[in-house]
C-alpha cells in the first residue's frame, strides 16, 4: 500500500499535476460572457502552467475585492472607477489589453425609432420620450456605470425615471435574458449580444458613436497592501495576456465572422 501510495505522488511529481501554479482573477460578467475566457484559458494553462481561478463579478464588485485583497489581479473596464482603484494604492499598475464597444438593443418594432438616432445620448432621449421599457444593469458593472454617464450626457437622470426603466440588479447575460422577455431596450457590450443565446425579438439598432468605445484592462493588487497577493503570478499573467499569442488569439476570436475584442496592449 505504501509503494502504491509512493508511486502514486511520484507520477504526480512527475506530471507536475499537483504543482500547477494558481491565482485568483476577478471578471466582468460582460468578459465572461463572451465566451472569450473559454479560449484563453486551456491556452493559459498550456503556456504557463497557471491555473486562473475566474471570479465573476460587475466591475464594482470586482474592484472591491481587489481592494479586500481577495483577488490577485482584476480584469475590469471602467477607467474611471479604475483610477480611483490606484490612487487609494490598492493596485501597482494599470495595462490596457483590449476593447469593444457598447451597442443598444430592442425590440424589432423599435417602436421608439432608436435605429435613426445620430448618437448615443439621441438614442436615449428616444427611449425616455417613448416611456419605452429599458432593462438597466442595475450592478455597479462598468457596463452599468457607462449606461448611467449616457444618460447623464443626454441630459437625463436615471434615478427619476418611471416604471418603464427597470434595474435589474444582475450580470449581462441575465439582464439580456430580461430585456429578451420583456421585449425591453438595453444598453449591452457587443461581445455579451453576440455570444447571447436567447436574442428573441430583439435586435442590434444602434451602435458607432465613439462614445460607446468600451477598453478593458488588467490591474494586479498591490502586494505592499496585501501581502498574500500573488503579485509575481499576476505580472506572469499579464506577460501573457500582452504577448503576440494573446492578441493572435484575441483578435482572431469571433462569432458568426464578427470580431468580438480587438487586442490593443502596447508591447
Amino acid at each position: 500500500m505504501k509503494q502504491l501510495l509512493l508511486g502514486t505522488i511520484t507520477g504526480l511529481l512527475l506530471t507536475g499535476a499537483a504543482w500547477a501554479d494558481e491565482m485568483k482573477l476577478a471578471v466582468t460578467t460582460s468578459f465572461h460572457n463572451s465566451g472569450l475566457a473559454e479560449i484563453l484559458l486551456p491556452e493559459i494553462k498550456a503556456d504557463l502552467d497557471l491555473d486562473v481561478q475566474l471570479l465573476v463579478v460587475g466591475t464594482g464588485q470586482a474592484i472591491r475585492l481587489g481592494e479586500a485583497g481577495d483577488v490577485d489581479a482584476i480584469l475590469v473596464h471602467s477607467q474611471k472607477a479604475e483610477e480611483k482603484f490606484l490612487a487609494g494604492g490598492n493596485g501597482t499598475h494599470r495595462r490596457e489589453i483590449m476593447y469593444n464597444d457598447f451597442v443598444f438593443i430592442g425590440p424589432k418594432t423599435d417602436t421608439a425609432g432608436v435605429a435613426e438616432a445620430e448618437d448615443a445620448a439621441s438614442a436615449l432621449q428616444l427611449i425616455a420620450e417613448a416611456s419605452a421599457p429599458f432593462v438597466s444593469r442595475g450592478d455597479d458593472s462598468g457596463t452599468h456605470k457607462k449606461e448611467l454617464s449616457l444618460w447623464a450626457a443626454a441630459g437625463l437622470d436615471a434615478a427619476g425615471f418611471d416604471s418603464w426603466y427597470r434595474a435589474v440588479g444582475a450580470g449581462m447575460g441575465a439582464a439580456l435574458n430580461t430585456a429578451s422577455g420583456m421585449e425591453a431596450y438595453i444598453m449591452a457590450d457587443r461581445a455579451s449580444w453576440l455570444n447571447f443565446g436567447n436574442k428573441g425579438n430583439l435586435e442590434l439598432l444602434f451602435a458607432g458613436d465613439p462614445v460607446l468605445f468600451n477598453q478593458y484592462a488588467y490591474l494586479p493588487v498591490n502586494p505592499e497592501k496585501h501581502s498574500h497577493a500573488k503579485n509575481d503570478l499576476a505580472m506572469k499573467l499579464e506577460a501573457w495576456l500582452t504577448s503576440d499569442r494573446a492578441k493572435e488569439l484575441i483578435n482572431a476570436y469571433k462569432i458568426n465572422g464578427e470580431t468580438l475584442f480587438v487586442f490593443n496592449a502596447k508591447q
